[in-house]
């Protein structure tokens, strides 16, 4: 007898997950159904159950296979590279299936511990990607930090997101500007 897991059981698993990953980019996380998800990748509900009981669980599973690109690749000069990387959060932002996503991220962490668990893991990655860039740029004499390095997603990305989910409008070119400057003081290469 073998420990390997059953192709079989191994696709349909990954085609379940393509499919409510795109349910939820395309329509948001009210998509996310076993019906929906078993007619979209073409299997059938039962199996969509027997791998996911209950359909938070698959939506929790399915958030975490959206990609996570912003901060990955930072580029001297800094200041133009954090303006295009706020300015294209703020873009994803305005989208209804990623504000969607991020919503229910926050609302679930509130009563999830799993939910929680990829909140938190969601933060660290984007605090610490933003952190190593602002601290490059810091190094390349491109910027001085104001306040604790561990407060820069908070002021650079906290009003993005508060524009796109509360307020429900764009970020525009004047809010990004004052994102970036609130990290701290630029100057010149």
């Amino acid at each position: 007898m073998t420990d390997e897991p059953d192709p079989r059981f191994l696709r349909s698993r990954q085609a379940i997950l393509d499919a409510a990953r795109e349910l939820l980019l395309a329509h948001g996380p009210v998509a996310v159904t076993h019906q929906r998800i078993a007619e979209h990748a073409g299997i059938g509900r039962a199996t969509v159950y027997r791998h996911w009981p209950q359909p938070e669980q698959l939506l929790a599973e399915a958030m975490t296979t959206v990609p996570l690109p912003f901060f990955e690749s930072p580029a001297a000069p800094f200041r133009p590279w954090l303006t295009g990387e706020l300015t294209s959060l703020a873009r994803q932002l305005e989208l209804d299936a990623v504000r969607a996503v991020a919503t229910t991220l926050a609302n679930a962490a509130l009563w999830n511990p799993g939910m929680d668990a990829r909140r938190a893991g969601f933060a660290a990655a984007v605090s610490q990607r933003l952190a190593s860039a602002l601290t490059e740029a810091e190094r390349a004499g491109e910027l001085s930090l104001r306040g604790e390095l561990s407060d820069a997603a908070a002021l650079a990305i906290g009003p993005l997101y508060y524009r796109a989910t509360i307020e429900r409008a764009p970020a525009d070119a004047a809010l990004i500007e004052r994102c970036v400057a609130a990290v701290g003081v630029w100057t010149s290469p």
